[in-house]
């Protein structure tokens, strides 16, 4: 804890995601009470009115019931709050709200009540203005040297002052120049109005000057003067400071001076009535709200500087004389006696967190205790270390890094998914072409042995599938750990029965050991029952894509998928293989196993591969021509600009339409580059899933364990995103050099060679094309994937059979036009070595 933490008196929080500025706070004894003590007055954006009077019991005391003297919905946001002598013929203070349309004007007033009930407090309108523009801020005092009363200035959105004498409207002049309006304050020494202008400079306009400056046009009506038509008014003086200003206050030393203070962004200024500075101070953190007031010491002034640190400066002229730490940060702070209790300062965040606290420190009633010496006997320290050191030296070897528990795992996930479609669908696009887009629901269940707080939950899907929520966060349950629980969702999803197809430009066919299953048994639901029970083609049609025929052998152990689409294959092929592994586990059969024997499509693969590089590298130029022109648009705007300032009139030269076509050029740019973004992710789909079907079609080839393909699937697939800073090519480039460098290497001297640590984009795809087919090749003499550095010794020439060696001569110059008898084959079809007839779908295969 902080010794100069602000000390809480009294605090609260209004409302909830409410939202508040520094115009919603104002202290005052509102209800004429005549006790000196002051009220807090609360206004909000959403239109909430709300009226304190703290008393705590205690120090530190929340709020309680009694102190919200009144609370009322106004239904219109509520921009400022302020309190004077508001309505002509009375000396009462009156409270002023500001809508952005309306000014209102209420007497709060105070009913003794019952013993039980307390004090009743209701709020009556005086009068209204119903404003033409939308107000921004205002500002109020005896304007012109008025007694007895106070006037209200209102500034709007567009720069124009609107005056009120009370219940009626004086006139409106507009600001010279104006483009933003600024904080506005009233001087009633120099009975001017100060306000810092878009153009950085604080600006002083006289009253006097205000109110007899004549209209445009004299013989326009009352009403149209409302709407505001205006000479140009003539500054008083001017400062400029080189940056915006966020609030401005004027305080008096004595009767005979009085001092203009002006928060920046970056200092705050004290200047004279003349305009000149009296002092700045450079602030070393960013303010967001201040308040000067009059010191104890003679021709000096306090101020009051919060900041977005949540701490609260007070300077002394320049001087820092006190920084205290608040719970919050603060955009509205004022001083006021609460409670006979002189000086509170009371703060109101963007939030809603009203707090009273004062400066000052709390006596600590700590005392440390006094430590009991003894003699320590170092030969049982010496004993117990080794103790220590052993039982940690045998948990590491046995547990490993993470330590093992025999009991069951602090938290635990489930997810199921439900066997039936959403009857009401929740997909984001409700159609793709002229499918409509299915939902299905998933149910996440989380289970703690012990009280876990905050535990998050994030749901990832593979695109183009995409979800409601990803993300889910529960209070009630830190541990340092991650769960996983991997789903899968129903093929319906995104895939509906379609036709099958006789001829495909892609095919390929997958052995297994077992009879050939019916696969009407397989899919169910996506072809009807035939007379024999035996379904032996079947067609499926991805949502908005292609179609992809399976076939199923009558007399041999083979299935056949084709599609026009290499990449449809993978999702079709993989499901197939899992269905047939789940048909024969539930009916007992152990030794079920599918392998692939014909070539590998390395070919079709690289195609997509290139396709995805062209459009990263279009991308790419596609971006550095956008920066170019942007950067052109900048420059000649620049010399626009620097045309317009210019005293002396000058043609344009052409700049205007120069700007003209460099803003359609950087506009077209920005459409084909947001187009060729689109383009990217649909390609890297595609690209994963022709990378799912060359490492299913690899584990079956060379009959790879899980924790092998494991390695293949981290090595191909490690990104879920592809960007322009880190891409997959390069990626997935490093990752196979690094297998082929360590686990599949022949030699100490490849094992010697050292890989580029930084990834950039690379200039072509051949290097990547190489080391993937040399990969595959390593593969099929017998290589094995591994992560230990140990095993990467200089393999074994060991063929499997069936596979066909590859000269290593030639894996550069290997001719695009290839034998279909070779290992990697570049020809459309997939098939065994032994082909399988065309036959019709509705025939199914036979041999």
């Amino acid at each position: 804890m902080s010794l100069f933490k602000a000390r809480d008196w009294w605090s609260t929080v209004l409302g909830e995601k409410e939202e508040f500025d520094q115009g919603c706070l104002c202290l005052a004894d509102v209800d004429n009470s005549g006790n000196g003590h002051d009220k807090i007055i609360v206004g909000s954006f959403m239109g909430y009115l709300r009226i304190f009077n703290p008393h705590p019991v205690k120090t530190g005391d929340g709020a309680q019931a009694e102190d919200l003297l009144l609370e009322v919905h106004l239904q219109d946001p509520i921009l400022q709050v302020e309190v004077g002598k508001f309505v002509s013929g009375s000396e009462l203070l009156h409270l002023a709200v500001l809508h952005s349309r309306k000014l209102c004007v209420y007497s709060v007033s105070g009913t003794l009540g019952n013993v039980e009930h307390g004090n009743q407090y209701q709020i009556k309108l005086m009068y209204e203005h119903n404003l033409q523009r939308t107000a921004c801020n205002m500002t109020y005092g005896s304007f012109g040297g008025v007694k007895g009363r106070d006037l209200i200035c209102i500034q709007s959105m567009d720069g124009m002052l609107m005056v009120f004498e009370q219940e009626s409207y004086a006139f409106g002049r507009f600001l010279p120049g104006s483009l933003l309006p600024g904080p506005l304050a009233y001087s009633s020494r120099t009975d001017s109005f100060i306000t810092v202008s878009s153009c950085r400079q604080v600006e002083s306009y006289k009253y006097e000057v205000l109110a007899f400056a004549t209209d445009a046009d004299k013989r326009q009506e009352t009403e149209q003067q409302k709407v505001g038509s205006g000479k140009r008014l003539v500054v008083d003086w001017t400062l400029n400071i080189g940056e915006q200003a966020l609030d401005i206050c004027i305080v008096s030393f004595n009767q005979s001076a009085s001092s203009v203070f002006v928060l920046g962004e970056r200092n705050f200024f004290c200047l004279k009535e003349n305009g000149q500075i009296r002092f700045m101070k450079k602030l070393e953190c960013s303010p967001s709200c201040f308040l000067p007031y009059c010191s104890v010491s003679e021709g000096t002034i306090n101020t009051l500087i919060g900041n977005h640190n949540n701490m609260l400066h007070i300077y002394q002229d320049v001087t820092l004389k006190w920084a205290t730490q608040l719970p919050h940060i603060p955009v509205a702070v004022r001083v006021g006696c609460l409670h006979d209790l002189k000086g509170v300062i009371i703060t109101l965040s963007d939030d809603g967190h009203l707090q009273c606290s004062y400066l000052g420190t709390d006596p600590s009633l700590f005392q440390a205790p006094k430590v009991e010496s003894r003699e320590l006997n170092y030969d049982e320290l010496d004993i117990e270390l080794k103790e220590l050191q052993k039982v940690i030296k045998d948990v590491n070897k046995s547990q490993g890094v993470w330590p093992m528990t025999e009991r069951e795992d602090d938290l635990n996930v489930f997810a199921v998914v439900s066997p039936n479609f959403d009857s009401v669908s929740q997909a984001t696009d409700a159609e793709v072409g002229t499918d409509p887009v299915p939902s299905v629901t998933v149910k996440v269940t989380l289970q703690n042995r012990v009280v876990l707080p905050k535990a998050k939950l994030s749901i990832y899907v593979q695109p183009p599938l995409e979800l409601t929520c990803d993300q889910f966060t529960f209070e009630f349950m830190s541990i340092p750990r991650v769960i996983q629980c991997k789903f899968r969702l129903p093929l319906k999803l995104i895939c509906l029965p379609g036709q099958p197809s006789k001829t495909a430009s892609h095919k390929l066919t997958i052995d297994t050991n077992k009879p050939p299953v019916s696969l009407l048994s397989l899919f169910p639901g996506f072809a009807s029952q035939s007379e024999d029970d035996q379904v032996n083609v079947m067609g499926f049609r991805f949502l908005g894509g292609f179609q992809v025929t399976l076939l199923a052998s009558k007399t041999s152990q083979r299935y056949r998928i084709q599609s026009e689409q290499f990449e449809d294959l993978w999702l079709i092929t993989n499901e197939l293989i899992l269905r047939l592994q789940e048909y024969f586990e539930k009916q007992g059969i152990k030794d079920f196993a599918c392998s692939f024997s014909g070539s590998m499509p390395l070919q079709e693969y690289f195609e997509l591969i290139d396709h995805h590089f062209e459009l990263r590298i279009h991308g790419e130029k596609l971006e550095e021509l956008l920066s170019e022109r942007a950067v052109q648009f900048r420059a000649i705007q620049r010399r626009l600009l620097t045309r317009f300032k210019d005293k002396t009139p000058a043609p344009l030269q052409h700049l205007d339409t120069l700007l003209d076509g460099t803003y359609k050029q950087v506009i077209a740019l920005a459409d084909a580059v947001k187009k060729n973004q689109g383009d990217l992710f649909q390609s890297f789909t595609r690209l994963k899933s022709a990378t799912h079907l060359v490492i299913l079609l690899i584990g079956l080839w060379q009959k790879l364990s899980a924790d092998q393909i494991a390695i293949l699937e981290a090595a191909f697939l490690p990104l879920q995103e592809d960007t322009q800073e880190l891409g997959w090519e390069e990626t997935v480039d490093a990752a196979i050099s690094h297998l082929l460098k360590t686990c599949l290497s022949k030699s100490s001297k490849e094992q010697a060679l050292n890989l580029n640590s930084q990834l950039d984009i690379p200039k072509d795809t051949s290097r990547l094309k190489k080391h993937i087919t040399l990969l595959c090749d390593r593969l099929a003499k017998g290589g094995r994937l591994c992560l230990s550095t140990d095993t990467a010794t200089p393999q074994t020439m060991v063929m499997p059979g069936g596979c066909t060696t590859i000269p290593e001569s030639d894996l550069e110059e290997r001719s695009v036009e290839q034998d279909s008898t070779e290992l990697f084959t570049n020809h459309r079809h997939l098939i065994t070595e032994t082909p399988m007839p065309e036959v019709s779908p509705t025939q199914g295969v036979s041999e």
